[in-house]
């Protein structure tokens, strides 16, 4: 009986997203060109891509990428149920695992963030790509003020 019930209960913990997966995911950030400055609305920042950050897997919000001479790009950062989450929730439902289920639903276990890894084009900017310095027009030779018949000698 005891063994059935530990065979029971690890069948159950198998299936619990929150320990199979965990409640954090790793987000990456990707640009063309690099070196651009990534800055979330959850106060994260990175100032030269690509970078990766440590995230909630329940987490929504905006970011905002940077980078002299190009247009700034803003998005949504938001999540969906994963495919190993959905299975860690089946996993609780045919297991009996309320508990389980309940703790997965609050912690966010079986969603995953999306899109990961955000991959951005930069759009060049013209009006921001640096000012240009007109070249100087060539400079006239030196005018005489007084013609050279007339120079003291």
């Amino acid at each position: 009986m005891r063994l059935m019930i530990l065979a029971v209960a690890g069948l159950a913990l198998a299936g619990c997203a929150t320990i199979t997966r965990g409640t954090n995911d790793t987000w990456t950030v990707n640009t063309t060109p690099t070196g651009a400055g990534v800055r979330t609305s959850n106060q994260l920042a990175c100032d030269s891509t690509p970078c990766t950050f440590r995230m909630a897997r329940k987490s929504e919000f905006d970011v905002t990428i940077t980078k002299p001479g190009y247009k700034i790009w803003t998005g949504h950062i938001t999540h969906h149920v994963a495919g190993g989450g959905g299975a860690g929730m089946a996993g609780n439902v045919l297991f009996g695992g309320l508990i389980g289920a309940g703790v997965d639903v609050s912690t966010g276990a079986m969603m995953d963030l999306v899109p990961n890894p955000l991959n951005v084009a930069l759009e060049s900017d013209a009006s921001k790509a640096g000012a240009t310095i007109a070249p100087i027009p060539s400079a006239s030779p030196p005018q005489l003020l007084v013609s050279p018949s007339k120079v003291p000698g």
